[in-house]
């Protein structure tokens, strides 16, 4: 059976995530593929694009007119900047709620969430130290106060100044950074 080009036995990848395998079934819209470690699992058509056994690198498995595809690109390109002007001062905002980090939190526990949100942290003071930003702010939420108490240790590490972020722009649950830049003569 043909269907936009799906037959049984064609080799395909999976458009979002690392899934490879060999279409077994095909039923209406539905795609049975078996990967190569021989699970069987179901997708959509559009989620699919026929792999050709020349194809080793993941650029070459996108159709460039597949309209899911078109979509993601869409909606990668429609993320918010993460800085924001004001005063002429660049501030560099970073949310560090887990739903922002992570697209689930599924098999992760309250410690494993906790590393997530320290390690974007400490990669984004970094990388402001780095690039010469002169304010972050960090967005924890309230909670139990366990997120902003472990920041604040790890803040102490570099040279910086953090204090409560503008409770009319943030409420409760921010934490402002001072990057202090260095002059290099």
């Amino acid at each position: 059976m043909l269907r936009k080009g799906f037959e049984i036995g064609n080799k395909v990848a999976v458009l979002d995530d690392v899934l490879k395998g060999e279409v077994t079934a095909i039923v209406k819209d539905l795609i049975s593929i078996k990967t190569t470690d021989g699970m069987i699992f179901n997708f959509n058509e559009k989620e699919l694009v026929k792999i050709e056994t020349e194809q080793h690198e993941l650029t070459k498995f996108s159709d460039i007119n597949n309209s899911f595809l078109k979509d993601k690109i869409g909606q990668s390109k429609a993320k918010k900047n993460l800085f924001k002007k004001q005063n002429k001062e660049v501030i560099m905002e970073v949310d560090l709620h887990i739903s922002k980090l992570t697209k689930s939190v599924k098999g992760l526990d309250n410690y494993d969430m906790l590393n997530l949100q320290l390690d974007t942290a400490k990669r984004k003071v970094e990388f402001a130290i780095q690039k010469r930003i002169s304010k972050i702010v960090f967005i924890h939420g309230v909670g139990e106060g366990v997120l902003k108490s472990e920041l604040q240790s790890l803040l102490n590490k570099y040279p910086v100044k953090h204090y409560d972020a503008s409770y009319k722009q943030y409420g409760l649950g921010a934490t402002e950074v001072y990057v202090f830049q260095n002059i290099v003569s």
